[in-house]
């Protein structure tokens, strides 16, 4: 059996405003290195929020438990976020977090391979060679001189996953990724997005709508047991 990447129990984030109040439960949840999950559930139910939340980027309300990162014992995210140690956070997040957006979200102004080059840089791991290979593997090694703004929309995503593996992540996360593009290449790309992850042995946690992506790779699904948009939603692991 691999290592828990995540460990959690008890997380809560509640959102509130305007007289409305949205609240999202995980009760307990483990996800190992190198396994892939899909989140999935109805638009508003919070699984762009619980993606913030496991890449570090957003702070739950509170958590009985929240340990993330490789053995022997992850690290206490829950006693960071409550002593406000933000640098700790953000380095954890540089060194183990790989994020792919929905549309990509690549700077416009740097090149494609500076783009797939900054999670390298931000985490202090430089390795030109992954790069190239990367670049090869996923049929774009001939655009690295180019800027986004030159590329399809599925060579976007395509830069996007690279950079997303580049420094050697634990854990992949990835909203929406096949969302903007043709089914037909939606699936290309969440093919390779997961056969780069089971690579490098990342465990990849997908929020997804694309029924063709859990039906090709049959993740384990992370859905909302109590689906109230707006409202509540209790995540869980399917059995």
């Amino acid at each position: 059996m691999s290592a828990p990447i995540y460990r959690l129990r008890g997380l809560r984030k509640i959102w509130a405003a305007a007289g409305s109040r949205f609240e999202l439960v995980v009760e307990d949840l483990e996800i190992e290195a190198g396994e892939v999950i899909a989140v999935t559930g109805p638009s508003g139910s919070g699984k762009s929020t619980l993606l913030d939340i496991l890449a570090l980027a957003l702070r739950p309300d509170g958590a009985e438990k929240f340990l993330f990162g490789p053995p022997p014992s992850g690290h206490d995210v829950g006693a960071l976020w409550a002593r406000g140690e933000h640098d700790a956070l953000a380095r954890l997040r540089a060194r183990y977090c790989g994020y792919v957006l929905q549309t990509g979200g690549l700077l416009p102004f740097l090149s494609v391979g500076d783009n797939i080059a900054l999670t390298q840089r931000v985490a202090g791991r430089r390795d030109p060679a992954l790069i190239e290979a990367l670049a090869a593997r996923l049929g774009i090694a001939d655009q690295l001189a180019k800027k986004p703004a030159q590329l399809s929309v599925g060579q976007r995503q395509r830069v996007a996953i690279a950079r997303a593996l580049a420094h050697r992540p634990a854990a992949v996360l990835a909203d929406e990724p096949t969302a903007s593009v043709h089914p037909a290449l939606g699936a290309e790309i969440a093919a390779l997005l997961v056969e780069e992850t089971r690579r490098t042995g990342a465990a990849l946690v997908v929020a997804t709508h694309d029924e063709g992506l859990l039906a090709a790779f049959r993740p384990r699904t992370l859905s909302p047991a109590v689906p109230q948009p707006g409202a509540r939603s209790v995540f869980a692991l399917a059995a």
